[in-house]
């Protein structure tokens, strides 16, 4: 039985994915969250439970593929599709907003082929990235500038640039605990739980800057490591 736990837990991903498009087509972004928040810990939780287990295999990873295309690309796509319907009169332009989604399947189909990215990531992650789509509708209410409708399709054009892109950003999965291996890591975590807890929503923007801040600096400290082991 333990081979199916964790395609079990990558099918919670989807179905809570389901969940949040529905709650945001409802214009419910609180309970859209939460489910975001879930399908995050779901695939978290499927990829450890199946390395724990010894029970890895290719229909896991295409589940996991097809269950993050739901949670981490049509949910943000619906919830750009939502604040731009609220943002403009227009019957076509919130359309838009699912190009995110179109970006999401690219980056997660390239992510399936690439060897590049068994350790670390080539471009942002769709969870990163619909963590900072869902904060939008909750930063908006204290920043109405964020109803802008040429601002929210910047926001759609920079997010699927990011979800494609060489940038080269650290995966949490940690080969070792050394502070030397990991500082960046360790301090981007650090930063970032404090960013939240004291700005809730407002930090989820900060947090995806810091990502890839802290991520330059990680990559940059490599050579300069490898070469003082070098010289040692």
């Amino acid at each position: 039985m333990k081979k199916y736990i964790p395609n079990s837990i990558t099918s919670l991903n989807l179905f809570s994915g389901c969940i949040g498009v529905v709650m945001a087509l409802q214009g419910n972004y609180l309970m859209a969250f939460y489910c975001v928040l879930a399908s995050g810990i779901f695939d978290f939780f499927d990829g450890m439970s199946a390395r724990a287990l010894h029970v890895k295999s290719l229909i896991g990873k295409e589940l996991d593929s097809l269950a993050d295309v739901i949670s981490f690309g049509f949910l943000p796509g619906t919830i750009m599709f939502m604040m731009l319907k609220e943002s403009t009169d227009s019957q076509y332009l919130p359309y838009l907003g699912y190009v995110m989604t179109i970006f999401s399947a690219l980056r997660l189909a390239k992510f399936n082929i690439d060897t590049r990215q068994t350790t670390d990531f080539i471009g942002v992650n769709t969870p990163m990235n619909t963590f900072f789509i869902i904060s939008l509708p909750f930063i908006a209410q204290d920043y109405p500038v964020l109803h802008n409708v040429f601002l929210l399709l910047g926001i759609v054009a920079v997010c699927s640039f990011l979800l494609v892109s060489e940038i080269k950003l650290f995966s949490m999965k940690l080969s070792s605990l050394a502070w030397s291996a990991n500082k960046f890591k360790y301090l981007f975590l650090l930063l970032s739980l404090v960013l939240i807890v004291l700005l809730k929503f407002l930090a989820l923007p900060l947090v995806l800057v810091l990502y890839i801040l802290f991520s330059y600096l990680h990559f940059a400290s490599v050579p300069n490591e490898a070469s003082a082991n070098e010289v040692e």
